[in-house]
């Protein structure tokens, strides 16, 4: 007898291309059953008008810092949007070493998601090691960072990710030498670029100079708020001539016109309002004293002063070229979503919904099957895992996500990041129903999953 059994719903057929009508069993955590029949089940779920899809993977988001207590607060914003799989450490800013972060996991007895974990290399370079942003280092200082990545990847990190832009002192020679700390072609490096807006394009081609240094995979992170500033087709003309030539090299990106970082960090240093053609006003503060509060130069200051772990979100980026980078025949949704005291940008509560109603929906910039492989099996096979996540096959993981196609929207705001989406009735992880209708039935059906499990 199945544990459960989803019944008159439409799931995507990667393989065909084409969403399908089909029953689909669920047993100790696999996909047992996908047909037309009626297998006996212990629960009964009712998709009719629906779409049963693989559980969404967030390839690039920020996972929950160990400091802040044991407890879950990005992971269930995930769950809540859709995705059974969250892929941590980007941007080179981790928040505590694989082996901490599994030991909240084992704490807690699981989470609302499946976690993977990548190392982030400017954390051991300035939180650990202590140097300031710009500082250049040598070879015994780089030594020392792949140590510390090395204990990582024996914890089961899927690569290693850097945040060039938040230390400008990271040479392009470091970056590859850090590259070099296992000869595996396996491991997925990432990378938040070095400029956006006017050197975005040779940011890319930096990335492009990595990647053809190695044999490894590369992702860079998040093109929009690299490059949606009036760089966008030729950023993607570059991408897709490497992705051509060598698939290994990809990226992902958000459905927002604005970005989040802290406001302490090297982005916001002098010279970033001229450079975006920008002005204090459009910089909006997300927590105490200056929640939901634009900027003026005063305020601007004094948070970068006071408070420069405070989040702050930047409307720069041109709608029009985040739609591009979406719709692009290359590149995978992410949510790039970080949150500070349970606050921050609504990338982080609403991406995948976003997409689907938005983009699918109203604006028909891309279809229901197409955008679906971006948040399931592209990310999947990113992470060499499409044997068991992002589809929907007999002996796959019980990952799903059923949704409304007519009625899914995104409901977090600038203003208000709590409020809910809309059109998702179940999150399926590991066989295991996490939420029904935007409640939690449970909150440790994820896991911690190792570069050696996959």
């Amino acid at each position: 007898m199945l544990d459960i059994l989803i019944v008159s719903g439409k799931y995507p057929d990667f393989d065909d291309n084409k969403m399908k009508d089909a029953n689909i069993g669920i047993k100790d955590g696999k996909i047992a059953y996908v047909g037309n029949e009626r297998p006996d089940a212990v629960q009964v779920i009712d998709a009719e008008g629906k779409v049963v899809s693989p559980g969404f993977i967030d390839i690039h988001m920020h996972e929950e810092s160990v400091a802040e207590g044991d407890k879950w607060v990005i992971a269930k914003m995930m769950a809540r949007q859709g995705v059974t799989l969250a892929v941590g450490g980007n941007c080179g800013v981790m928040n505590q070493p694989v082996k901490d972060f599994k030991a909240m996991m084992n704490r807690l007895g699981g989470c609302p998601v499946n976690y993977i974990i990548l190392s982030g290399y400017n954390y051991y370079r300035h939180d650990v090691l202590g140097f300031d942003h710009y500082d250049k280092t040598d070879k015994e200082v780089w030594d020392k960072i792949r140590n510390f990545m090395a204990e990582d990847l024996d914890e089961g990190a899927f690569g290693i990710s850097f945040g060039i832009e938040y230390d400008p002192g990271i040479t392009t020679e470091e970056i590859i030498y850090a590259t070099q700390v296992r000869d595996d072609e396996h491991l997925l490096i990432a990378a938040h670029y070095r400029e956006d807006g006017a050197h975005a394009v040779e940011a890319v081609e930096e990335m492009i100079q990595i990647q053809e240094s190695m044999d490894k995979k590369f992702q860079v992170s998040h093109l929009s708020s690299c490059a949606a500033l009036g760089q966008m087709k030729e950023a993607l003309e570059v991408i897709n001539k490497e992705n051509k030539k060598n698939p290994k090299f990809n990226y992902d990106t958000y459905p927002y016109n604005a970005f989040s970082t802290t406001i302490g960090s090297t982005v916001f240093e002098d010279g970033c309002l001229e450079a975006w053609g920008k002005d204090y006003r459009d910089i909006l503060l997300t927590e105490e004293p200056y929640k939901n509060v634009y900027c003026d130069e005063k305020i601007f200051k004094d948070a970068r002063e006071k408070y420069p772990q405070m989040l702050a979100v930047a409307f720069v980026m041109n709608e029009n070229e985040i739609a591009d980078a979406i719709t692009n025949p290359v590149g995978m949704v992410a949510s790039d979503g970080i949150i500070n005291n349970g606050m921050g940008h609504p990338r982080a509560a609403g991406t995948f919904p976003r997409v689907l109603g938005k983009y699918v929906r109203e604006e028909k910039k891309l279809d229901l099957i197409t955008a679906l492989r971006k948040m399931t099996l592209e990310p999947a096979v990113r992470l060499e895992m499409e044997h068991r996540k992002g589809v929907i096959k007999e002996g796959a993981d019980a990952d799903l996500t059923i949704f409304d196609p007519e009625t899914i929207k995104d409901g977090p705001t600038f203003e208000d990041i709590n409020i809910p989406n809309q059109g998702i009735d179940y999150v399926i992880v590991n066989g295991i129903v996490t939420l029904k209708d935007n409640e939690f039935l449970t909150e440790t059906s994820g896991e911690f999953i190792s570069y050696f499990d996959k």
